[in-house]
C-alpha cells in the first residue's frame, strides 16, 4: 500500500559531515597488505578535516570565531585538495559530527572536549596552550580552561550518550566513569540518569524494582574496576534476587533451541544469520550493528530465523 500510494520511503533533511578527531601524527590510514609504506607517504601529504581546519584558521580570519563542529555550516571540505572552501549555499541544513571517543582513550577524549570549546586553533600546540601556559597533555589543558570543574564533563558525556546508546551501553559508560574518572558527586550521576539507565527493564518489571536490576548490572560492571555499589555509596541491592533471571538462564537449553531453529533455515536465511551473528560477536568499530529487513509477508521461516538469533546471542 505504501508504494501504491506513492508515499516517500525515506526522507533526508540534513547533511551530516563526519569530522576527524585524532592526536598528532595518529590519523587513521587505509592501506592494502604490502603497501603500508606508500600509504604512510600519502597520509603525510594529505590533510584531515582537523589539520585542514588548522590551516583554515591560519589563512582565513573570518573562521577564527567558528568552532570545529560548526565549520561545515560555513565551509565545504574538498576531498581532492583536502582543504576547507567557503560554502556558497545550503549551510543551514548541515551538521558537523565529531566521533564518540571512549574515556579509555584519555588524551583523544580530552582533545575532543577542547575542540568543542575552543575556536580558531592553528595547531595542536595552540590547543595545548591555555592562559599562556603550554600544557603537557590535553587533559591538563582542559583543567586550565576550567572544563573539568565539578562533574559537568561527566554529565555532558552521559547526556550525549543517552541520545543514541542503549541502556546497557549507558550503564557500561557510567561504570567506566566511576572507574576512571574523578567524580565529585557519585550518587548524583545515578539519580540524574536513572530513567535512561533503566529503560530496557521498564517493560519487564515494575517501576519500583527496575532500578534494582540496573544497579545489579552496574555492580557487575564495577567489579572490573575493583569497585562496588557500597564503595561508591550507591544504593545496594540483593544481588542474588536481582539477577535471578540471569541465574536461571539455561545455556544448554537455549543452544538446543538455536540448533533446532537452524535446521529449518534455507540457504539465503543462513547467509543473513551469519551476517547478524558476525555483527554481534565482532567488536570492530566499523562493523555495522543495525540491519533492516523487508519481506512481502511474514512466514514461519523468517520466524525461525529471528528465534535462532535470539536464542544464540543471549
Amino acid at each position: 500500500m505504501w508504494r501504491l500510494n506513492e508515499f516517500n520511503l525515506s526522507h533526508k533533511s540534513h547533511t551530516v559531515v563526519r569530522l576527524a578527531v585524532h592526536l598528532p601524527q595518529q590519523q587513521p590510514i587505509v592501506y592494502q597488505d604490502g603497501q603500508e609504506a606508500q600509504a604512510i607517504e600519502r597520509a603525510a601529504l594529505r590533510k584531515t578535516t582537523l589539520t585542514s581546519w588548522f590551516e583554515l584558521n591560519k589563512n582565513d580570519p573570518s573562521a577564527h570565531n567558528i568552532f570545529y563542529s560548526d565549520i561545515p555550516q560555513y565551509y565545504v571540505f574538498d576531498k581532492s585538495t583536502t582543504n576547507w572552501k567557503k560554502r556558497q549555499r545550503g549551510g543551514q541544513n548541515v551538521i558537523g559530527k565529531l566521533p564518540v571517543v571512549s574515556i579509555l582513550d584519555t588524551e583523544r577524549y580530552y582533545l575532543r572536549m577542547l575542540l568543542l570549546h575552543k575556536s580558531g586553533a592553528i595547531s595542536f600546540d595552540d590547543i595545548l596552550t591555555a592562559n599562556g601556559l603550554r600544557c603537557i597533555t590535553f587533559q591538563q589543558a582542559c583543567q586550565e580552561y576550567g572544563l573539568l570543574r565539578g562533574d559537568q564533563q561527566w554529565h555532558d558525556a552521559l547526556n550525549e550518550a543517552a541520545q543514541f546508546q542503549s541502556p546497557r551501553q549507558l550503564r557500561m559508560l557510567l561504570a567506566m566513569i566511576y572507574g576512571f574518572g574523578e567524580v565529585e558527586d557519585v550518587p548524583d550521576l545515578w539519580v540524574q540518569y536513572q530513567v535512561s539507565l533503566c529503560k530496557d527493564f521498564v517493560h519487564r518489571y515494575s517501576e519500583q524494582t527496575e532500578p534494582h536490576y540496573a544497579l545489579a548490572d552496574i555492580e557487575e560492571l564495577l567489579t572490573s574496576y575493583n569497585l562496588s555499589l557500597q564503595k561508591l555509596h550507591l544504593p545496594t541491592v540483593d544481588l542474588p534476587a536481582s539477577v535471578l533471571e540471569r541465574a536461571n538462564f539455561d545455556v544448554v537449553e537455549e543452544q538446543a533451541k538455536a540448533n533446532s531453529y537452524a535446521m529449518q533455515l534455507n540457504s539465503e536465511q543462513r547467509n543473513v544469520l551469519e551476517i547478524l551473528l558476525s555483527a554481534v560477536y565482532n567488536n570492530v568499530a566499523d562493523t555495522p550493528k543495525c540491519y533492516f529487513f523487508r519481506w512481502s509477508c511474514w512466514d514461519r521461516k523468517n520466524f525461525c530465523l529471528f528465534n535462532f538469533a535470539s536464542h544464540n546471542t543471549w
